[in-house]
């Protein structure tokens, strides 16, 4: 680029000293919404779409970012007319309209799972209106950058700070107000800073009625009285038979009556019965109502013949007054089977408060007979192997009946499923929480083509190995609701300490006998027919097996929790094909999501990034090598913060905690180390060494951190967080860093008069884009671990890139 074409740039018209007092509470406030915004979009998107697309949330996000980093470069000379003021009111209160209308958008969304072209429309709507507020905020935030150079660490700093108070302010608003009212609260925060950032009293005004507007909504919107899900998957949700709906920050819990039977619903997808029976009288007919929808029979119900033609009923024939800890009970079912079958002591442990206390213990206690007020009933609120961890008791019987919600909690952007409850860790847990004669009682849905009740299989025989079992084929039963003909079987698997005795294989078989309905898949010592759990079990190897096996079934640890991945990367595409429509599907649809996410991702940084980049002239300056340091940084940094959400899940209890803890602290921890790298990283002598430090951190974490949470879990969950602090600040504090350094010394450089500061704002945002999807893809393939390294592995390689950041103008 030439001389006289630099002079020809027009100078943007500097921020007014009041506006800069103020800009740092702005940029905080601005940047507490967005994110605010981005995660109750990923509550919305699994309610009406499915929970596979809270990726399509956070691409979304990240990429409108970016793309507004984009624009602000390529069209710096007309904006640079207008006063910082002048965009900033104007825009945010046009983009408290826009998270209305995205709104809007989501909750009249009649996206269904199939693949058809009318569908891609609808989520392309989705996608493009979703993006409108993001695109806003980042447009506004590389202005603000670009002019004000010299204070680039502290408004970076005051972003990230905001952006960890949206982390706080998540989970009572869900909890409080619901997923659409959480939204609508990022729109009265922009509100508000457009009533700050103003100098017009016009615009101001503006701004003050808006927000008021938005507050009255709120209000009014109390319990989704005027914004809530309309459709979901596709289908509208009929208020006829929706009795209640309730939001909070796992999932919306709603309960349907479907004839006389109730059902709660989680995220308008899994269902569970509420038992309405007397345990004492569920051996009793009970006539079938008026209402046809009642029950499918004509004949009179009996609750007993219904519960005991289950598979889950096989660990009550075997230990019908033993001690249960039942892991999501959701409505009862397990519960009221232990009860009425003589147990004294049920431990029952639900994950969501709304299922265990306002539906089972308050509104719904009458017609469920008071199951969970019971005093041999014991329910406690919060994850089932957190809780089993920190338990000093001992069960007869562990069990968990298709535990998945088919939801994403808070943090479901970067998880496919409640994956820590089938590692081998968490089955070795289960095993150490049973008395020497218990068993732990696991039913998985099972296909034709078998696999997650088979995985089970694979993880029990693992955590058998490891606990001193050379052989454990005498140690498991597995039985079905019927032939695996077609796919959505209940598969129950019973796996022992100790071996089965000859009296229980007889008592199984006399069940069996009597339930015509249940089916053997496999008895010890038995002749069984041949199929792919005899294998398995004959096989004594599960990764041997699991490598010849159509699918992988192969054991999952905590490194890799990916338990419901089943599919092998090199069949994928073909099984994804044969497999369109049904339950099969519906599992698999996560990695067309994520694939989709991925492809649509490169797409986007490739038309808005490279594309445009390629395209100016050659002989301007050099830009690859320093937009690829601030590519680094960003890929560095949230691949380090995904996989410290997932480490942190279990040691705090919950997904939604992990999220909160985590993002909480690591952008307070990273806010406050770009305020400080204005004094401590001033130059490439000194940016050198906080890469290095960031980079043996992250590699020390990788041996560190599973020995540390692992033996401090049983700690209160107040001096948890104090752990967390300590854990996650002091890295978080220094990966706060490299960012803003890297923008300083790229402005004091000519490079930035080609007006580069914004190109490296979108390259990281944009770096974030992918980097969030190539997470999840590393972590699924490889696990954890690896996907650790490579975040240390993207900060050692912007070390290398550092002195690229001081080069001239060619």
């Amino acid at each position: 680029m030439s001389d006289s074409t630099l002079v020809a740039q027009p100078a943007a018209p500097a921020i007014t000293q009041h506006a800069t007092l103020r800009l740092p509470l702005i940029v905080a406030m601005i940047s507490c919404a967005s994110l605010l915004l981005e995660l109750a979009l990923t509550r919305l998107f699994s309610v009406v779409l499915f929970y596979h697309f809270a990726f399509l949330a956070i691409s979304v996000a990240l990429l409108g970012l970016g793309a507004g980093g984009v624009f602000a470069h390529s069209f710096r000379a007309k904006l640079s007319g207008c006063t910082v003021e002048q965009l900033g009111g104007g825009l945010l209160c046009a983009n408290t309209l826009f998270i209305l209308a995205v709104l809007e958008v989501v909750l009249h969304s009649t996206v269904s799972l199939n693949l058809e072209l009318r569908n891609f429309e609808k989520l392309t709507v989705i996608y493009l209106v979703s993006a409108i507020p993001f695109f806003i905020t980042g447009l506004l935030f590389s202005i603000v950058f670009a002019r004000e150079s010299a204070q680039v660490a502290r408004l970076y700093g005051f972003d990230l700070i905001g952006g960890a108070f949206a982390c706080i302010l998540l989970v009572p608003l869900l909890n409080i107000l619901g997923a659409p009212n959480a939204v609508l609260c990022s729109a009265v925060l922009m509100a508000i800073a457009a009533a700050l950032w103003s100098d017009t009293r016009k615009v101001r005004r503006l701004a003050v009625i808006l927000s008021a507007t938005f507050v009255v909504l709120i209000a009014a919107n109390h319990n989704g009285k005027l914004l809530d899900i309309i459709y979901a998957k596709g289908l509208r949700r009929d208020a006829l038979w929706v009795q209640f709906a309730r939001w909070n920050a796992l999932s919306r819990i709603e309960v349907d009556k479907v004839g006389l039977a109730k059902y709660i619903v989680i995220d308008a997808d899994a269902s569970t019965a509420i038992m309405n029976v007397d345990p004492a009288l569920w051996d009793r007919d009970v006539p079938v109502g008026s209402d046809p929808g009642t029950w499918k029979q004509s004949s009179p119900f009996n609750w007993k013949q219904q519960l005991m033609d289950a598979a889950p009923s096989l660990a009550n024939v075997l230990r019908p007054r033993g001690d249960f800890a039942i892991i999501g009970p959701g409505g009862g079912v397990d519960v009221l089977r232990a009860v009425a079958n003589g147990s004294k002591n049920v431990t029952g442990i639900e994950i969501n408060q709304l299922i265990a206390n306002t539906i089972m213990r308050d509104k719904y206690a009458d017609y469920a007979y008071h199951l969970y007020e019971r005093p041999e009933v014991h329910i406690h609120v919060g994850d089932g192997r957190s809780y089993l961890r920190s338990s000093p008791d001992r069960y007869d019987v562990v069990q968990m009946t298709l535990v998945d919600t088919w939801a994403s909690t808070a943090a479901g952007a970067y998880a496919l499923s409640e994956n820590n409850l089938y590692t081998v860790e968490a089955f070795r847990e289960y095993f150490d929480h049973l008395r020497p004669d218990g068993m732990i009682a696991i039913t998985r849905w099972e296909f034709r083509r078998p696999r997650e009740a088979l995985r089970v299989v694979s993880q029990a025989m693992e955590a058998l190995h490891e606990l001193g079992t050379a052989n454990p084929a005498a140690n498991f039963v597995i039985a079905s609701d019927g032939p695996l003909d077609h796919d959505g079987r209940p598969v129950i698997v019973l796996a022992k300490k100790s071996a089965f005795t000859a009296g229980e294989v007889r008592a199984i078989r006399e069940h069996l006998a009597e339930h015509n309905k249940l089916v053997s898949l496999y008895l010890p010592g038995a002749d069984n027919a041949e199929n792919a759990f005899t294998r398995l079990v004959a096989s004594n190897d599960p990764r041997a097996f699991a490598a010849a096996y159509q699918y992988n079934v192969a054991p999952v640890f905590d490194s890799s929790p990916f338990f419901f991945f089943t599919l092998k990367t090199a069949n994928a595409i073909a099984d994804l094909r044969s497999t369109r429509g049904g339950m099969d599907w519906r599992v698999n649809l996560g990695l067309v999501i994520l694939g989709m996410v991925l492809l649509i991702s490169i797409v986007a940084v490739l038309a808005f990034l490279v594309i445009p980049l390629a395209l100016e002239p050659r002989s301007s300056h050099p830009r690859l090598l320093p937009l690829s340091y601030f590519i680094a940084v960003g890929l560095g940094y949230i691949l380090v913060e995904i996989t410290l959400i997932q480490r942190f899940v279990l040691f705090l209890g919950h997904p939604t905690y992990a999220l909160t803890v985590v993002i909480f602290l690591m952008l307070l921890a990273s806010g406050a180390g770009s305020l400080a790298a204005r004094r401590w990283t001033a130059s490439l002598a000194t940016l050198r060494p906080v890469l290095l430090i960031i980079v043996i951190g992250v590699v020390a974490y990788l041996g560190l951190l599973p020995v540390v949470l692992k033996s401090l879990v049983g700690l209160p969950f107040a001096v948890k967080l104090v752990v967390s602090s300590a854990l996650i600040v002091p890295l978080g504090f220094v990966m706060g860093m490299p960012f803003p350094t890297g923008l300083r010394l790229l402005d004091e450089s000519s490079i930035a008069s080609g007006g580069l500061t914004e190109w490296a704002w979108a390259m990281n945002a944009s770096a974030s884009v992918l980097g969030s999807v190539l997470a999840m893809v590393i972590a699924i393939h490889f696990g954890l671990n690896i996907t650790f390294f490579c975040g240390a592995f993207a900060y050692a390689f912007a070390g290398l890139l550092t002195p690229a950041l001081r080069l001239r103008r060619i």
